[in-house]
């Protein structure tokens, strides 16, 4: 679902994030938003294993469920009046491998936002939220999309 004044997606807890294909694909969901917070999930599923052995999920699957709860963490924090996001800088400290056969979590929260910066920091979990596998600090930049009409970016065919 797309607000169509601004033209992004709109995340519903308890719905798979549509808009977002890649969240689409591997089934991301959002579980909570606060203000400025937000928790999303991605079940577990064999395909995302990075290795089949192990079936630990792959690290790029944490990667996209921490950018992606950015986004959300920001969008609620200015109440869907971002005008688009872009992702500036995104560090991930993985602290352990993700436990095969269970759903992945991330907790994020937008604790800073400036004229055209949101500053983002939080975790990804399985279990206990206190018992990371992962940590995210990152920045975006706002109003990424602000005069621009969509696809703007991309150059025509030739």
């Amino acid at each position: 679902m797309t607000n169509p004044s601004l033209g992004h997606p709109i995340h519903v807890p308890g719905q798979v994030m549509i808009g977002v294909p890649h969240a689409e694909d591997i089934q991301m969901s959002v579980v909570e938003i606060g203000d400025g917070t937000a928790v999303t999930k991605v079940p577990y599923s064999e395909k995302l294993a990075g290795d089949p052995e192990t079936r630990v999920i792959h690290g790029g699957v944490i990667t996209s469920l921490l950018d992606n709860a950015c986004g959300v963490a920001i969008g609620s924090k200015l109440h869907g009046m971002a005008g688009g996001i872009a992702t500036l800088d995104l560090r991930i400290d993985y602290m352990k491998p993700a436990a095969p056969d269970q759903d992945i979590f991330a907790f994020v929260e937008c604790y800073r936002v400036t004229k055209s910066i949101a500053f983002v920091r939080g975790v990804a979990y399985q279990t206990d939220r206190s018992d990371p596998v992962a940590a995210v600090s990152a920045a975006f930049m706002l109003n990424s999309s602000e005069g621009r009409a969509p696809g703007a970016n991309l150059k025509a065919a030739s």
